[in-house]
């Protein structure tokens, strides 16, 4: 027997029914052309945001997953394809009935495999491989707590990560058992979002990554008149988010007071930390599953729709690239970003957020700023960093302006500091396990920052760690001597030379 489907929808219209089958194949599996044009100079044909082709949100990300019958999981993409269309045809629809879509076993379980093997055990010390001794039985539990609303989270336990800068950053780990449910209730969400999330927004969502970011920046600062950027960063964002705000967000589009309620439980299940429980007064929590989405949600109403609004109003070119609150925005003209950034200041202040005064900062940049520098009439241009990266003002070999992207070279710094701890920390290790962890540790960082024009600062990475492991190694006997006619077998073997990974942004 065929299983279907109602989809209840609440629209300016009244409620609509859309009745959907569950077994509908192929509908999720057709591929999205990019038909959706870029948020400023529509129908230009070098748009700096115009969307990528990509899969369909399926709910899933193609990270991690360990599907069993494929059939089972086909059949959980399908049953949100009702709220997809719904959700891309109406952007005023309110959905009233979700949570179905949650507390379905099937999802639950899913969910559960997708989560990482390794990652830290949440207050109750339950590990993925505890969870999993008895799966089915743990799982319908759940399911059951979740369908009568007998389901409570736990309080996540916090640690502190060291940043680049030097400072702390803090981390909630929720429990095992809450992260399925949040891996489930993210991708439910995912369906109505993704079509609600404009193109220059690429932090944590399906199909998109850094390296899109980096070349939908790259392609705005080269292709469109960028004379003035600013440079902007949140200040403790993922810690101040205004939970009655966020609500008031979420309720634009979700009207199934079941999923609101529970949104709620993460955010006021507050944090445990050195064993005593805070009560969380705002934000969410970094380390959850929701996290990301919801951050997203919030910047969604409060940024992007009002940059969207703002840059139309615009004579000059505007290029906006955002990944999660890290943001970058390009203007034409001095007078309309100083403006701009006014506004700015007073429109995150309206929704409790402020701009940090160390990491925000409006530069001049672009073919312009160089050429008086060139010329003699001018200072060097500016540069700054997003994703890891130091944006310079530049030009090829045959005199074109160009953007060069480089690592930040503090960036550089920390990551080398770390690898040399961590080669004195193993120093009596044979050197075999020493030189296959080098080689992976290089070729990780290859695959992010292999982009064109970076291969010196890989390079200068790969030549100081040579010279580190070489002064270490003399360090293991006082007799041993380490000829560089060895330590040139062990480079050939173990310290792989960079490589391009990514290739040139399309235009």
């Amino acid at each position: 027997m065929v299983g279907h489907t109602v989809l209840v929808v609440w629209s300016a219209g009244g409620i609509q029914w859309s009745n959907h089958s569950m077994n509908d194949h192929g509908k999720s599996d057709r591929r999205i052309v990019p038909k959706k044009r870029s948020n400023k100079d529509r129908g230009a044909p070098r748009s700096a945001e115009g969307v990528e082709e990509r899969r369909l949100a399926k709910g899933n990300s193609a990270t991690g997953d360990s599907r069993r019958t494929s059939s089972r999981f086909s059949a959980l993409g399908n049953s949100l394809d009702g709220i997809r269309k719904v959700a891309k045809g109406d952007h005023e629809a309110k959905f009233t009935t979700l949570w179905h879509h949650v507390h379905n076993t099937d999802r639950l379980r899913e969910s559960y495999f997708r989560l990482k093997r390794s990652s830290a055990a949440g207050v109750d010390g339950v590990t993925w491989q505890a969870y999993g001794t008895d799966l089915e039985a743990r799982l319908d539990d759940l399911s059951d707590r979740l369908g009568r609303g007998g389901y409570r989270p736990a309080p996540v336990k916090r640690i502190h990560i060291p940043k680049p800068d030097g400072r702390q950053r803090p981390i909630g780990i929720p429990t095992l058992e809450d992260k399925v449910v949040q891996r489930a209730t993210v991708d439910v969400l995912n369906a109505i979002y993704e079509s609600d999330f404009l193109g220059f927004s690429y932090g944590f969502r399906p199909g998109r990554d850094q390296h899109q970011a980096l070349d939908a920046l790259w392609t705005g600062l080269t292709r469109k008149k960028v004379n003035w950027v600013l440079d902007a960063d949140i200040r403790g964002f993922f810690d101040t988010i205004d939970h009655g705000w966020l609500v008031k967000f979420l309720e634009h589009r979700i009207a199934d007071a079941r999923v609101i309620r529970h949104i709620k439980k993460w955010l006021y299940a507050g944090v445990l930390e050195d064993g005593a429980w805070k009560r969380s007064e705002g934000g969410t929590p970094q380390g959850g599953c929701i996290s990301p989405l919801l951050a997203n949600i919030y910047l969604h109403y409060v940024l992007d729709l009002w940059v969207q609004r703002e840059r139309q109003t615009m004579h000059g070119d505007v290029v906006i690239v955002r990944y999660a609150d890290d943001f970058v925005v390009g203007f034409e003209h001095r007078a309309e970003a100083e403006q701009f950034l006014a506004a700015l200041r007073a429109r995150f202040a309206k929704f409790h957020l402020e701009l940090h005064p160390e990491k925000t900062r409006l530069l001049e940049f672009g073919r312009h700023a160089r050429r008086r520098f060139k010329r003699g009439r001018g200072r060097r241009p500016e540069t700054f960093g997003f994703l890891g990266f130091t944006h310079i003002a530049s030009q090829t070999r045959r005199g074109y302006y160009t953007v060069q992207r480089q690592t930040e070279s503090k960036r550089l710094r920390a990551k080398l500091k770390d690898l040399l701890a961590t080669l004195r920390a193993r120093l009596h290790d044979p050197i075999p396990k020493v030189g296959r962890w080098l080689q992976s540790v290089l070729r990780g960082h290859y695959r992010y920052y292999g982009i064109p024009g970076n291969y010196g600062a890989m390079d200068a990475l790969r030549y100081q760690l040579l010279l580190g492991w070489k002064r270490i190694l003399r360090r293991r006997s006082q007799r041993t001597r380490v000829l560089w006619s060895r330590m040139d077998r062990l480079i050939q073997r173990y310290l792989p030379r960079p490589t391009i990974c990514r290739p040139w942004p399309s235009l």
